[in-house]
């Protein structure tokens, strides 16, 4: 029998089914949390995922057949012992935009279309393992996922108000959409939205008075016995209508489908693939961290991968892990992968037994349960007050994200986000911090004067320090700086220049740093490195600089480089000797 110890490490010799590696260490003292684990997370996602496939526009017993892929594929290829990988409402979200910007309306084709972008996000996260690109799970700013999120939350309520009231609505966006809505208030149906209102205080009301009751079962419950008992189908409240009994069928999506579509079935696939990935990279090392053991993300991108590539083929929808569902899955007493299987299996009992009684669910508790699950899993209303109070420019990044998605639709608004975060990040590599630092009294430490502008100045000295690398973006900044320091700086006899933020540098930073010295030369300026890490050094050298800068003009620290400046302020042209450093 194996220690807890045991489990925790990797085992690379389980290759790419880490499962092969686990089962063979599992402790039978795991087994009774692991059943506990998963029948309770199942409980909690059966309701949830009825509403996913709802915002996906696919019936709803397709979204069992994604959640029962999911959870199954990732106890098998998964790292994490705790994560719980199902649909989710950013990534039905996504699907619903991919499907309106496609212009379907059967059905058949919907489903099939959204089983296809399921199977090519799987695809390219398998691409991702290939390449080894999990890194770029990191590229969406938190800001720019945190606003999009938002404006998809607030997307899929507006299309879910009419459900409420018994109305239809139409409109290129959502404003559109809201406004069309308002215009119809009028003809409300009075039973509908009695029974809407009713569900959005049940399924809000029972988890602010009883978080550890699943809010989404109670409401399903409630709803089909309301049903039954009321006979609301028959009071002319619209129902889901007929759900199946049965397991799905191993299907390949419309190929002819897909091609027509090519250009949207990409777009949606990255979408999904950085939504998704971003989500369950983050939440795997959260649970790793807490227990103890490590996760490793290449094979995260190869469990993602399988995950959807099954939901792909069994029907399904896009899946990714679910934060709340992942904790009910840690509260309840999840040890390894089999509390995964074990949920994925209950789906499929479910699905085997009880789907036909979904029929009879009422549409505006459908619709309650969707908003419900956007609201309280997707608006962050306390992060978007961390943002303003914290960093103003990531807030209103976040607000343009919002903006975007709710005026040209949630793909666009992921293509949006995407767009601000290269902006975001152009922005960033183009304009490194330069400091200009001088002398603490009584000491030979040099400080940036923006933090503390009592400190000393060295006259004809200008000492400033550069932070980050030195390469075919930054370059410009450098040069731009110095050339500044020369022309604003009266009796200016030398530029100390604290490489030691300096960590790495290509061809066109040599390039300019060449410039540069010429630069200096030109202006009867000395110019003097300090603090510079080998590598940069070893570069610089093999391209000449450091040469035609002169060894002595390089000097192990500041302070060094200062005094030197101050005993020999001579003509850069008399460059000679060693350096210090």
């Amino acid at each position: 029998m194996a220690s807890t110890g045991d489990i925790n490490r990797p085992r690379r010799a389980a290759g790419l089914v880490p499962i092969a590696g686990w089962i063979r260490g599992y402790d039978r003292r795991w087994l009774r949390g692991d059943l506990i684990a998963g029948v309770t997370v199942a409980a909690l996602i059966v309701p949830k995922n009825l509403g996913y496939a709802g915002i996906a526009g696919i019936p709803l017993q397709n979204g069992l057949y994604a959640a029962a892929a999911g959870a199954l594929l990732y106890g098998i290829f998964g790292t994490s012992r705790q994560i719980s990988m199902g649909p989710s409402s950013a990534l039905a979200a996504v699907a619903a935009s991919a499907v309106i910007a496609t212009g379907l309306t059967d059905e058949a084709d919907i489903a099939s279309f959204v089983a296809g972008i399921t199977l090519a996000s799987g695809v390219l996260f398998l691409l991702l393992f290939v390449l080894r690109m999990g890194w770029i799970a990191q590229f969406l700013s938190r800001a720019v996922v945190t606003g999009f999120l938002f404006g998809a939350a607030v997307d899929v309520v507006i299309s879910e108000l009419p459900k409420l009231t018994g109305t239809e609505a139409d409109g290129s966006n959502a404003l559109q959409e809201l406004w069309s809505w308002f215009g119809t208030l009028g003809e409300t149906h009075p039973t509908t939205l009695i029974v809407g209102a009713v569900s959005l205080v049940v399924v809000f009301g029972v988890g602010r008075v009883a978080p550890r009751l699943p809010g989404a079962l109670v409401l399903v419950v409630g709803g089909l016995l309301a049903s039954w008992l009321l006979d609301l189908g028959e009071r002319g409240v619209a129902l889901v209508g007929d759900v199946p009994r049965g397991l799905p069928a191993f299907t390949l999506p419309d190929l002819g489908l897909m091609w027509d579509n090519a250009a949207t079935v990409g777009i949606a696939a990255v979408a999904l693939v950085l939504i998704g990935f971003s989500q369950t990279a983050g939440d795997a090392r959260m649970f790793a961290a807490k227990h103890r053991y490590q996760v490793d993300i290449d094979q995260e991108s190869i469990a993602q991968g399988m995950a959807n590539a099954g939901a792909g083929f069994f029907q399904g929808m896009p899946v990714s892990t679910s934060l709340s569902a992942s904790s009910l899955n840690d509260h309840s007493g999840a040890r390894t992968g089999l509390a995964s299987i074990t949920s994925g299996v209950t789906v499929l009992l479910t699905l085997l037994i009880l789907a036909p009684l979904f029929s009879g669910l009422p549409k505006p508790v459908l619709a309650a349960l969707i908003i419900e699950a956007v609201v309280m899993g997707m608006i962050n209303l306390p992060e978007m007050r961390r943002l303003l109070r914290v960093q103003p420019f990531d807030f209103w990044i976040a607000v343009a994200a919002i903006v975007g998605t709710l005026a040209f639709g949630v793909l666009a608004g992921v293509m949006i986000g995407i767009g601000l975060s290269i902006v975001w990040l152009i922005g960033v590599a183009t304009h490194p911090n330069i400091a200009t630092l001088a002398r603490e009294p009584g000491t030979q430490v040099f400080r940036d004067v923006s933090e503390h502008p009592a400190d000393e100045r060295v006259p004809g000295v200008v000492v400033i320090r550069m932070d980050g690398g030195l390469f075919f973006a930054t370059s410009d900044a450098l040069e731009d700086r110095i050339r500044e320091i020369i022309h604003s700086t009266p009796d200016l006899t030398g530029i100390v220049l604290d490489c030691g933020g300096i960590n790495f540098i290509d061809s066109q930073g040599c390039a300019k740093f060449s410039d540069i010295v010429e630069l200096a030369k030109d202006s009867e300026v000395t110019l003097r490195l300090a603090r510079v890490k080998q590598v940069v050094r070893a570069t610089l050298a093999r391209d000449g600089v450091l040469e035609r800068l002169g060894p002595d003009r390089i000097h192990g620290n500041v302070d060094r480089a200062v005094t030197a400046q101050l005993e020999h302020p001579g003509r850069p042209s008399d460059a000679g000797g060693t350096t210090d450093g």
